[in-house]
């Protein structure tokens, strides 16, 4: 009980926290990295298990936390679907975690997201938050979007909080490749 009381606690911090921050415009990149890889155990859309070995399946993995509420997000999703599709499979891969629906969430909700993921043309893979995901990846998100570049081995490349046109997203991507 009281582990899913401070889950809930977490959750609902975080919650406030994208709410008033939804981020037209890249407002900031912090580059470096991050000695410690993302571990984590999640559920797709689909409701497949998906773990932190996603990252081993490309050389580069942008992940772009967005929200069902975040026009932003909703912006920028049909060119970030586009480059899911520009580069081979083994470089390049695009992960989404929809940050405000839950696994477990009601048919209604999901319905929702896959509407939207679908009107963006965003095929690529996108999570359900769950409380490994969030202690692995969004503890410090302050903002949607904010998209994280990690490497095979799951470590943080580069961290952008806001959204970009798809123009300036592959430049970011070509340059973290060329590394």
């Amino acid at each position: 009980m009281r582990k899913m009381h401070t889950f809930c606690a977490a959750l609902l911090t975080v919650s406030i926290l994208l709410l008033s921050g939804c981020k037209d415009t890249a407002l900031r990149e912090n580059t470096g990295s991050s000695p410690a890889s993302i571990v984590f155990e999640a559920q797709d859309m689909e409701g497949n298990a998906v773990s932190s070995e996603i990252f081993s399946e490309a050389k580069l993995t942008m992940v772009n936390v967005w929200a069902t509420y975040c026009n932003p997000c909703l912006r920028e999703m049909p060119g970030l679907g586009e480059l899911a599709g520009e580069y081979a499979s083994d470089e390049f891969q695009i992960v989404g975690v929809i940050s405000d629906v839950l696994e477990g969430s009601d048919q209604r909700t999901l319905d929702y997201a896959a509407d939207l993921v679908e009107q963006t043309s965003a095929d690529y893979t996108h999570l359900l938050l769950n409380e490994s995901l969030y202690y692995a990846l969004l503890t410090d998100v302050s903002a949607v979007p904010t998209t994280f570049f990690i490497d095979e081995d799951g470590v943080i490349l580069d961290t952008v909080v806001g959204s970009m046109e798809k123009s300036a997203w592959e430049e970011k991507i070509n340059e973290l490749l060329e590394k």
